[in-house]
């Protein structure tokens, strides 16, 4: 290359070095724990958790003073030795009801423990057996009703459900079904809105599919963008053992928000879905990750560059997302998660849906653009009613999926429901 073919690529170098290096993201609320965005997102994630007996206060902000931002070890250190601190308190309490949010809130913090670390890092698959055990014993010792059960699936494989059956008049309900994300566990799927669904008497179903908690951990199976595939069969196994309910309401949370619609168009069991936060392409969300400057050094064969791009410092964000992208996909190349998500998109089969749709979005959302929402809404032109929603700051909900704002969205989507379905 020539010297001035060098000195472009270090100029292009040093500007990928920054944007990288940037903090990105819009303040959660009026709280701020980290600089960093994704380490101030998943903190507040775990406070999520906290209303429905997941986490305590204390307990959070305890944990969150030994982190130092960027740095995966103290994350993991911090949290797994709040859960061995909690689940040894929960081992001496004799109250039951006490015993057992003491093991709830210890999974809250075994789920966090592991979120930075490397996926290869054998420490994820210790942690990840102390955040189930501690999850199932803690539903037990509380006698919360709920059915495990296995979903075949494909030669030799299978997905993971839990059922928990709602109360007395809960088959004049709907039936809820709910899928998570690209990072999102199963388990965390019952604070999010199992708890609040049982208090208003509904039986719900999550799931986790390829890409997804035990499934990725145990079997390898990574993300597909063909979802109907795992919805289907998880719908198939529940049904044949199960009552038929009226109505079936699928929502989905995070990516799930692509996951849910896409299942949705090829599913006419699929009474209503709800997207939270809305997405049509994620290829979109992918775009907001990578600079277009990298897409035009690959394309122009740059590979040295990029290859020295790859040794820089990224923000934890950045280090994180494709670390956990090449994961889920099975890739090995960053780029590769980003062409990945470019087949995710809605905009072949959204005309398929049939079914009542609720969008929600949040005006600061840092993964989904704000187009998303209109996008999925024009394009949704079979479906029998269409809904959609936007969280500004002002309403606390204007982050991604909400978060920090459970019962907002949570009073959307169950009025929403009694309004469509009676």
């Amino acid at each position: 290359m020539r010297r001035s073919g060098w000195f472009v690529a270090g100029v292009i170098a040093v500007a990928a070095a920054t944007w990288l290096l940037w903090p990105k993201g819009a303040q959660i609320g009026n709280a701020r724990f980290f600089k960093d965005q994704t380490y101030n997102f998943e903190t507040i994630r775990v406070l999520t958790d906290t209303a429905p007996v997941g986490g305590d206060l204390a307990e959070v902000t305890l944990a969150v003073a030994k982190i130092k931002t960027g740095d995966a070890e103290s994350w993991y250190a911090a949290w797994s030795e709040q859960g061995d601190r909690i689940a040894a308190l929960a081992a001496k309490t004799t109250d039951a009801t006490s015993k057992g949010d003491a093991l709830l809130r210890a999974h809250t913090y075994y789920r966090a423990a592991e979120f930075f670390l490397d996926p290869h890092d054998p420490k994820r698959a210790a942690i990840w057996k102390k955040n189930l055990a501690a999850f199932y014993s803690g539903l037990d010792t509380l006698s919360v009703q709920y059915e495990r059960i296995s979903v075949p699936y494909g030669p030799g494989h299978h997905l993971n459900a839990v059922y928990f059956p709602g109360g007395s008049g809960a088959e004049a309900k709907p039936l809820i079904v709910m899928v998570g994300g690209f990072d999102s566990t199963m388990e965390e799927l019952y604070f999010h809105f199992v708890a609040a669904a049982h208090r208003r008497g509904y039986s719900v179903l999550i799931y986790e599919g390829p890409g997804q908690g035990s499934v990725l951990r145990d079997q390898g199976l990574t993300f597909i963008a063909d979802w109907e595939k795992p919805n289907s069969a998880v719908l198939d196994t529940f049904l044949a053992s199960h009552p038929k309910p009226e109505k079936i309401v699928l929502i989905g949370e995070s990516l799930g928000g692509y996951l849910a619609p896409r299942a949705a168009a090829f599913d006419p069991r699929i009474d209503g879905v709800i997207a939270y936060d809305a997405i049509y392409n994620a290829g979109e969300m992918a775009k907001r990750q990578v600079p277009k400057f990298v897409y035009w050094l690959r394309d122009h064969n740059y590979t040295g560059v990029l290859k020295l791009l790859s040794h820089r410092p990224q923000s934890p964000g950045s280090e994180w997302a494709a670390k956990n992208g090449m994961w889920t996909f099975g890739l090995s190349d960053p780029l590769a998660v980003a062409d990945a998500f470019q087949t995710l998109t809605l905009e072949p089969v959204a005309d398929r849906i049939g079914a009542d749709v609720l969008l929600l979005a949040g005006t600061d959302d840092h993964f989904t653009p704000n187009g998303e929402i209109d996008k999925i809404k024009s394009s949704l032109t079979h479906a029998r009613s269409v809904t959609s929603v936007v969280f500004d700051h002002a309403s606390g909900g204007s982050e991604h999926c909400q978060l920090g704002a459970p019962s907002l969205w949570q009073s959307t989507v169950f009025d929403w429901i009694a309004k469509t379905y009676g």
